[in-house]
């Protein structure tokens, strides 16, 4: 009986700190999103209107039918997002969605999203999805996990895994992305480290890289 009380009480802290890694259960009906400088407390990251001003405008977006702004680099993609900041509807929520856009043969480069597992469902086009998880015996060495995805096609991205999109195609490819945050987040890996301001010690780079100095000072121009 003893023992199986401690495994109770294992496997319910096992499951409660993963429930903890997501966005909170809301409370209420409606967090609408606001910002109130004379409010001192924060929701899950934003303040709550009064739920008596809210209106369907808090839970309504449009512009879906079209590409995003594209991205400032030579990768040739562009995102649409709906998250919290675009519609404060989704305040507590714990979901939102994306729309990706890439050119052919654009790619969406290694990226993780720290607060969210990423959905990903093909609209058009030809596209290669993979993440990578570090290998269980080998911290050193990785497991890819990959797919070409057409039309209808779906993959999950577990959260915070490295991860891309290419397309693979001659033509424009086109996906929707659902995660389960109101704000995943989004992490650029290869722009945050060699693009960091400040930069980030030149010989931690060249050593942690196996990379010489030149190559680092070639990778900073292009990502800073």
């Amino acid at each position: 009986m003893t023992m199986l009380i401690a495994i109770t009480i294992v496997i319910t802290a096992f499951f409660s700190s993963l429930v903890c890694a997501y966005d909170l259960d809301p409370l209420q009906d409606l967090c609408v999103a606001v910002q109130d400088s004379n409010s001192s407390v924060f929701v899950n990251g934003k303040f709550c209107k009064d739920p008596k001003l809210a209106s369907a405008n808090d839970f309504f977006a449009s512009g879906f039918n079209e590409s995003g702004t594209p991205t400032p680099t030579n990768l040739g993609f562009a995102v649409n997002v709906l998250n919290v900041a675009r519609m404060p509807g989704l305040n507590t929520l714990g979901i939102s969605i994306a729309r990706a856009d890439l050119e052919p043969f654009g790619l969406i480069s290694p990226h993780i999203h720290p607060r969210a597992t990423e959905l990903i469902l093909v609209l058009e086009g030809t596209i290669y999805v993979g993440f990578v998880i570090p290998d269980s015996k080998n911290p050193f060495k990785s497991r890819l996990f990959a797919k070409i995805l057409n039309p209808g096609d779906v993959f999950v991205i577990p959260q915070s895994m490295i991860h891309i999109q290419y397309n693979m195609g001659t033509t424009n490819a086109t996906h929707l992305s659902c995660f389960n945050s109101q704000n995943p987040g989004v992490h650029m890996i290869p722009y945050q480290l060699f693009g960091s301001n400040p930069p980030i010690l030149e010989d931690v780079l060249v050593k942690g890289f196996q990379l010489d100095k030149k190559v680092i000072e070639h990778l900073r121009a292009q990502f800073s």
